[in-house]
């Protein structure tokens, strides 16, 4: 038997997932899994440093993997990558899972990451960077989500209450 995800949280880099995934995941009384995490742990080396050393199809692959195994295998709550939603059969897998789309607009970004250069894909003009990687992943997180919530000046705590609201989920 396979276990399935309580809940599955989606969104740009930044936005809070790990932070709000943590929360959910404590009010729920479940295990909390982030696949940025799971990807560490088993290669060894930064996400940085998977693209620096090898690039980006590399990563997403290692990604899409690492996704689909936590998709399969996690009953909890569970934060995917920024990117994850790139892949077709990752969306594919998610139809039919709670999965939460959680926004923010640039200027919020920026507050939040500062659009440091940690964050490979944003290393050169930050600013202009971050709005064209949401322009292109946008509609593919409403896509596969469920519940979108803003997270634009709230609090985790603000953030998690109203994805439990969103989803009419009862805390343990």
């Amino acid at each position: 038997m396979t276990a399935t995800p309580l809940v599955v949280l989606v969104g740009p880099m930044g936005v809070g997932k790990s932070t709000v995934g943590q929360r959910l995941a404590e009010r729920l009384g479940v295990a909390y899994r982030d696949t940025d995490d799971d990807i560490v742990a088993t290669e060894g080396r930064t996400i940085a440093e998977i693209f620096v050393d090898e690039g980006e199809p590399v990563f997403r692959a290692i990604e899409k993997r690492a996704v689909h195994q936590a998709l399969a295998g996690h009953d909890g709550v569970l934060a995917l990558g920024g990117g994850s939603i790139l892949d077709e059969d990752t969306r594919a897998l998610l139809t039919g899972h709670r999965v939460v789309y959680l926004s923010m607009d640039v200027d919020e970004a920026v507050k939040r990451t500062g659009l440091n250069a940690a964050r490979p894909l944003l290393a050169i003009n930050p600013r202009k960077q971050w709005r064209e990687l949401m322009e292109a992943r946008r509609h593919l997180y409403a896509e596969v989500a469920q519940a979108v919530v803003p997270t634009d000046g709230r609090t985790p705590e603000d953030v998690t209450q109203a994805v439990l609201d969103a989803l009419e989920l009862k805390e343990a």
